[in-house]
């Protein structure tokens, strides 16, 4: 059940032709001679492709601005200190939700609320047509310091061919209408096939994120946020009691009911490929994997929104993450006013548009997810709805400058309880050392 460590998005087999504008290798720097606004992402070679088609597009429209695109290889944060400390800071700069607050605490970023002031019209379009939770997920110590691009959030894939042949009910088509987390372990039991001698040949559930954050979300559909408050949070609610079932009922998956591969069974396999070739029913992740799954030949497959635990208030309906990528500026930019503009195209909607046309992202604008582009790029997903309705079903993780400390902690404390060495309650130790980072970031 633990994915291999690639991250959010991990490759995507095939390249994307990057015809259209030229990468800058990234032992070049950020720093330019010429006048042109630099823009560090980090992406596969596809989602490259995409972002290069909004710089192309952006440049078309604005011939007096030429960009140029600095990709990120690995370990994105650190190289963004490299560039900033030696004075060589992008001029914009993609941005994650749960890192962006480290570079906003240390003075990286340039608080977006001095443009907004100054271009109410862009201002109040992009709030009529934005999802609130998204938008506000970059606001950080009343600042705005950058605007999202892509929703990230997760939810299951599901193939339809292995549920009608094992006479599974279809999941729930759309947030609102939920399933529990006894039905679905039935639905996986169900699906999970044996030869003669024992071994799985069809998994009911495999998870292609990164484990604690998959088991993570599994207590936020059991009633649970990750924090409290959710900015700048003093305390994490990994000793919870309704967290610690949830984390539990996640691990039991592969360690009790041996339903989804364990830690050693995935170290020899591919989830993502498990779910593409038909020998996984149900795969936790989010929309990068759409790329792989629709080149798979003879795969039938549609989207569902998670479970929700029996510690879920009533009413409540299924969620998933406020996983997002953000556009920012620097503060240290000789450009900003140039930077203004592209941020501008790319979260509005032309630069939404060309996101959701393009198939590799949901895009983060009412108007644009429920645009006939977006559905024309999807015309496979039937529950589209788990798509464009995501969003706003969408709980976030928490915002703090700490938050890379946070993970170090939860990757040796979770690990064990995931791969079913500790049981969950341990996480007590775990919730009290994060209070001491929180207490002394």
């Amino acid at each position: 059940m633990l994915d291999k460590p690639f991250g959010r998005r991990s490759l995507l087999r095939g390249a994307g032709a990057l015809t259209a504008a030229a990468l800058t290798p990234l032992g070049a720097g950020c720093a330019s001679d010429d006048d042109a606004l630099t823009f560090f992402f980090a992406a596969n070679p596809d989602e490259a492709a995409a972002r290069l088609r909004v710089v192309d597009e952006f440049q078309r429209r604005h011939p007096d601005i030429k960009v140029r695109a600095v990709r990120s290889g690995p370990g994105v944060m650190q190289q963004l200190s490299t560039f900033c400390a030696g004075g060589k800071c992008p001029d914009v700069l993609q941005t994650w939700e749960l890192t962006y607050a480290e570079l906003a605490a240390r003075g990286v970023l340039h608080d977006l609320n001095d443009f907004l002031a100054r271009d109410p019209g862009f201002a109040a379009q992009l709030k009529a047509d934005s999802v609130e939770a998204l938008y506000d997920t970059f606001t950080y110590d009343g600042g705005q310091f950058g605007f999202p691009e892509q929703w990230s959030g997760n939810y299951l894939w599901y193939n339809k061919r292995l549920f009608a042949e094992a006479g599974v009910p279809a999941p729930p088509t759309s947030w609102g209408t939920s399933w529990t987390f006894a039905e679905f372990l039935d639905a996986a039991k169900a699906l999970t096939k044996r030869d003669r001698s024992g071994r799985v040949t069809q998994w009911g559930f495999v998870n292609t994120f990164v484990s604690y954050y998959s088991a993570g979300l599994f207590a936020l559909n059991n009633g649970v946020p990750w924090s409290t408050p959710q900015k700048n949070p003093t305390h994490l609610n990994f000793d919870h009691p309704a967290f610690m079932e949830a984390v539990q009922f996640y691990a039991d998956l592969a360690n009790k009911h041996k339903v989804a591969p364990d830690a050693s069974d995935v170290q020899s396999m591919s989830t993502p490929d498990l779910f593409a070739s038909g020998n996984a029913a149900i795969a936790l992740g989010g929309h990068w994997r759409y790329q792989t799954f629709i080149r798979a030949e003879d795969l039938d497959f549609d989207v569902a929104p998670l479970p929700v635990g029996p510690s879920r208030p009533q009413g409540r309906s299924a969620c998933s993450n406020i996983g997002t990528t953000g556009l920012s500026i620097s503060a240290s930019s000789q450009r900003k006013e140039q930077a203004w503009e592209f941020v501008k195209f790319a979260t509005g909607p032309v630069g939404q548009a060309i996101i959701a046309a393009s198939c590799l992202f949901v895009p983060v604008l009412r108007s644009v997810l429920h645009s006939d582009g977006f559905a024309k790029a999807h015309h496979r997903i039937r529950n589209l709805a788990v798509l464009t309705e995501g969003p706003s079903y969408s709980e976030g993780l928490p915002v703090t400058p700490a938050w890379e400390k946070i993970v170090a902690l939860m990757d040796r404390n979770m690990g064990p309880v995931l791969r079913g060495a500790r049981p969950a309650s341990s996480l007590t130790g775990l919730a009290q050392a994060v209070d001491e980072v929180l207490q002394s970031p």
